[in-house]
C-alpha cells in the first residue's frame, strides 16, 4: 500500500513485524492530513460503487463495501487508541474536530441514495441471491445499518440526523475528556505516618510511585485512577482521609466549570430522543434494544428489577453486619459510602479469616498473565510468546505472538497493564485490525488480528512486581476474554468479524473467561508468594474460594443501580434534569443510603462518552446469565478444561463472530438458552423463577 509523499507512510502502510504498526514512526501531526487523505479516498470508493453502471450483485456492492475504507480503518485504530491510551492536548483538540468530522463523514454514506437503492434491491431479492448463513448476516447488517441512517427519511429528515449525529459525537468526545481531566487534576498527597494509616506496603508503594511520577518525591498521592483510590478506601483508618477522597472520585464530571458535564448529559439525551422520533421508535432504548438479545426495554427491566429485588434484601443484611462493627469500634455513626470497603474488608477478614492484603501478594501481575495465556492454550491450544525487542504504542504496552497448535501464527496481541495520566480511566479491548479472508486492493488476502488490551493497575516502583487485588485479576482475565473473541475470530466477512456482536451478547465471551481465574488448578499454579515464590497455601485457597459471594449484594446493587438509571435515561425522551431523574429513579428503588451507584451521571462513561453502552449498560447482567450457564456446561463434565466442551465453546462462541445470530450461537453451544438461576446462584443470591417472556 502507498501513500501520498505528503502523508507520513508508516500511518496507513504497516511494515512492522508480522505487518505491526511501526507506532514510533508516527507523531501526532500526522494524525490530520491522513485523515483528510483517507477521508477523501474513502468517499472516493463510495461513490464507484454507488454509480456503478452494472445490476447490484452482491460481490460489486457489499463485498466492495466491505473491503472499501481500508486507510481509513488503518488511520482511525491507531488515532483512537492513542486519545484512549496515550493522549496529549494536541490529540484532545484534534479528536473534538476528528469526532464531527467523522459522523459526517458515515451520514454522508448513509444517505447515499443511489447506494441504498443496490443494497435494498439485493436486500428484498436475497432469497435468489444463493448466499450462505454468513453472507446473508452481513447482507442483514448492511441494510439495517443503511435504514438506521436515515436511508428511508425524506431529504430534509436525513439532514436532521446527519446534524444530530454530528453533534453526538462532538458531545460523546468532549464529555469524556472532561471525565479524563477531573482524574488528572485532583490528587491527595500524604507526607506522614499518620495519613498512611492502616495502608499495607503495596498500596504504599503504588502510592509513592503515582507521587513520584507527579513529581512529588518522598510523599504519597491517593489518585482517583481505580487501582489506587479502592485499596485506599478499603484500607485506610482515616476516616475523614476517605471521605475527602470518595467525594472526589464520585463528584468526576461534576465540580462546575469547564469539565462539568451535566449540561453535555441534557443535550445528549434530548439529541438521542429526537433521533429515537425520526427514525420511528417510540424512544432511544427501543432503537438501541431493537437488533439484540434482549429485544425490548421491558425485557430488559424485567431482569434488572427481579435482580435488584433480591440484591437490595442481601445488601441491607450486609449493611447491618458493617454497622455492628462500627458500634463494636466504638463509633457511633452509619454506614457511609466511604465507609463500606473499609469495614467490608474487616468482616471479611472475621468472616473468612483473611484480607485482600494476604491475598495480593499471591497474585503478581506477571503470573496473571501467564495465568490467562495458559487457560487459552488449554481451551484452545493457543500459544502467547513475548516479542522482545518490538515496540508497541507505548513503552508499557508489550507485544505476543499468538499461534495455533501446528506453530500458526493466527494472531497479535498487545497488552498495556499500567494507569498513567495520559490515559483514560477503567479497562478495555480493542483492535488495530480485525480478522477475515477476502483480498484487499493492496494484494494482502485476508488480515491476522492485531488486538489489545488496556487496564488501568498501579505501577509498582521499580525492582517491585505488580501485584494485583482479585478484582484486578478478574479485570485482567475479563478483558482477555474479549481478545480472545478478537484473535480466535475465524470468518469472511470483517463486519461480522471477532467481538461485532450485539452488546448483550458480546460480554459472554469476556465475563465467562473470568470463571477460569478461580479454578483451583490454575489457582494453585499462579497464585504464588512474591517473595517466597511459594504457592498460596490451600487454607487461604479454601478462603478465597468460600468467600467468592461475600458482599455480592453491595457490588449488585452497585451495579444494578446503575443499569436502572440508563434505562430511565432513554425511555423517557427528553429529560430536563438529567441528576433529578437520576435522584427519581434510586428513590423509587430503595437505593440504600450507604451505597452509590458504581458510574454516577456526569461520569458515566459506558452511556455518554460514546454511544457504546448507552440503553446497554444492562447488557454486562445479561451476559452473565449467559455465562454461568456456560460455565456450567463444563461444571457438569466434571472438568474445566473438558476438551469437547471447550472445542464446542471456540467453534460456536468465540470463532463466529456476528456470523450467526447469537441466540443460534448460543443454543449450538449449549442446547438450550439459559434462566437466570445460574448467574444468581454465583452471586450467592436467592433462586428465582425464570423470566417471563424473555430468552435470557
Amino acid at each position: 500500500m502507498t501513500a501520498s509523499p505528503a502523508l507520513n507512510p508508516a500511518i496507513t502502510d504497516w511494515n512492522g513485524p508480522d505487518g505491526l504498526p511501526r507506532f514510533e514512526a508516527v507523531n501526532d501531526g500526522d494524525f490530520a492530513p491522513a485523515f483528510d487523505a483517507a477521508l477523501a479516498e474513502h468517499e472516493a470508493e463510495i461513490d464507484t460503487i454507488a454509480d456503478n453502471p452494472e445490476a447490484p450483485a452482491f460481490e460489486n456492492t457489499i463485498v466492495a463495501l466491505e473491503i472499501a475504507g481500508d486507510r481509513l480503518s488503518r488511520v482511525s485504530s491507531l488515532f483512537w487508541n492513542r486519545a484512549g491510551a496515550h493522549t496529549n492536548d494536541t490529540i484532545q483538540a484534534l479528536e473534538r474536530d476528528i469526532a464531527p468530522k467523522m459522523s459526517r463523514h458515515y451520514s454522508k454514506i448513509g444517505m447515499n441514495a443511489a447506494l441504498f437503492a443496490r443494497i435494498d434491491a439485493l436486500w428484498e431479492g436475497r432469497d435468489k441471491l444463493g448466499l450462505d448463513l454468513e453472507a446473508t448476516r452481513v447482507l442483514e447488517r448492511h441494510w439495517k445499518s443503511f435504514v438506521k441512517s436515515g436511508a428511508k427519511l425524506p431529504k430534509a429528515e436525513q439532514e436532521r440526523l446527519a446534524a444530530i449525529n454530528e453533534k453526538l459525537a462532538s458531545l460523546g468526545a468532549k464529555f469524556g475528556q472532561n471525565v479524563l481531566a477531573d482524574e488528572k487534576s485532583w490528587v491527595l498527597v500524604l507526607d506522614n505516618e499518620a495519613g498512611l494509616a492502616g495502608l499495607p506496603q503495596f498500596l504504599r508503594d503504588s502510592m509513592a510511585a503515582a507521587a513520584s511520577d507527579r513529581g512529588e518525591q518522598g510523599t504519597y498521592a491517593v489518585t482517583l485512577s481505580r487501582s489506587i483510590i479502592e485499596p485506599f478506601l478499603t484500607f485506610s483508618e482515616k476516616r475523614d482521609l476517605r471521605e475527602q477522597a470518595f467525594k472526589a472520585w464520585v463528584a468526576r464530571g461534576e465540580n462546575g466549570g469547564g469539565t462539568d458535564n451535566r449540561d453535555i448529559i441534557r443535550e445528549t439525551l434530548a439529541l438521542r430522543a429526537e433521533k429515537a422520533t425520526l427514525l420511528g421508535y417510540e424512544n432511544y432504548a427501543a432503537l438501541k434494544l431493537d437488533n439484540t438479545m434482549a429485544k425490548t426495554p421491558e425485557a430488559v427491566n424485567g431482569l434488572l428489577t427481579q435482580v435488584w429485588e433480591k440484591a437490595v434484601v442481601r445488601a441491607r443484611e450486609e449493611e447491618a453486619d458493617l454497622a455492628k462493627l462500627i458500634a463494636a469500634e466504638g463509633r457511633n455513626h452509619p454506614v457511609m459510602p466511604w465507609d463500606w470497603r473499609h469495614y467490608a474488608e474487616k468482616l471479611r477478614a472475621q468472616k473468612f479469616n483473611f484480607s485482600e492484603s494476604e491475598l495480593k501478594p499471591y497474585l503478581q501481575l506477571e503470573k496473571i498473565i501467564d495465568a490467562c495465556f495458559d487457560v487459552a492454550q488449554r481451551l484452545f491450544g493457543i500459544t502467547a510468546t513475548e516479542k522482545k525487542g518490538v515496540r508497541g504504542y507505548h513503552p508499557d504496552a508489550r507485544v505476543f505472538d499468538i499461534r495455533d497448535a501446528d506453530g500458526k501464527l493466527v494472531a497479535l496481541f498487545l497488552g498495556d497493564y499500567f494507569a498513567r495520566a495520559s490515559k483514560r480511566s477503567g479497562a478495555w479491548m480493542s483492535s488495530f485490525q480485525s480478522q477475515h479472508r477476502l483480498p484487499l486492493k493492496n494484494g494482502a488476502v485476508g488480515e491476522l488480528p492485531i488486538i489489545y488490551n488496556v487496564c488501568n493497575f498501579a505501577k509498582p516502583a521499580d525492582g517491585k512486581p505488580a501485584l494485583l487485588s482479585l478484582d484486578d485479576a478478574r479485570t485482567l482475565f475479563h478483558e482477555f476474554g474479549h481478545a480472545l473473541h478478537g484473535m480466535l475470530s475465524d470468518v469472511t466477512y470483517p463486519s461480522v468479524s471477532g467481538t461485532s456482536v450485539s452488546r448483550d451478547f458480546v460480554e459472554l465471551p469476556s465475563q465467562l473467561y473470568e470463571h477460569w481465574l478461580t479454578v483451583p488448578a490454575i489457582l494453585k499454579k499462579y497464585a504464588v508468594h512474591e517473595a517466597t515464590g511459594e504457592p498460596m497455601p490451600q487454607e487461604l485457597l479454601d478462603k478465597v474460594l468460600a468467600a467468592r459471594t461475600f458482599n455480592s449484594g453491595f457490588t449488585t446493587v452497585e451495579f444494578t443501580s446503575s443499569a436502572l438509571v440508563d434505562m430511565a435515561f432513554h425511555t423517557q425522551g427528553t429529560v430536563a434534569d438529567p441528576m433529578a431523574v437520576q435522584a427519581e429513579v434510586l428513590e423509587k428503588i430503595g437505593m440504600p443510603a450507604s451505597i452509590v451507584m458504581r458510574h454516577a451521571t456526569p461520569h458515566f462513561q459506558h452511556v455518554f462518552s460514546g454511544d457504546g453502552y448507552s440503553a446497554g449498560y444492562y447488557s454486562y447482567m445479561w451476559s452473565e446469565v449467559l455465562d454461568a450457564d456456560a460455565f456450567a456446561a463444563f461444571e457438569e463434565t466434571g472438568d474445566a478444561f473438558d476438551r469437547e466442551t471447550a472445542k464446542k465453546l471456540k467453534d460456536n462462541i468465540y470463532s463466529v463472530g456476528g456470523a450467526i445470530d447469537p441466540e443460534d450461537a448460543y443454543k449450538a453451544f449449549r442446547g438450550k438458552l439459559p434462566s437466570p438461576e445460574a448467574m444468581l446462584r454465583k452471586k450467592g443470591l436467592a433462586i428465582m423463577e425464570e423470566l417471563s417472556g424473555s430468552d435470557a
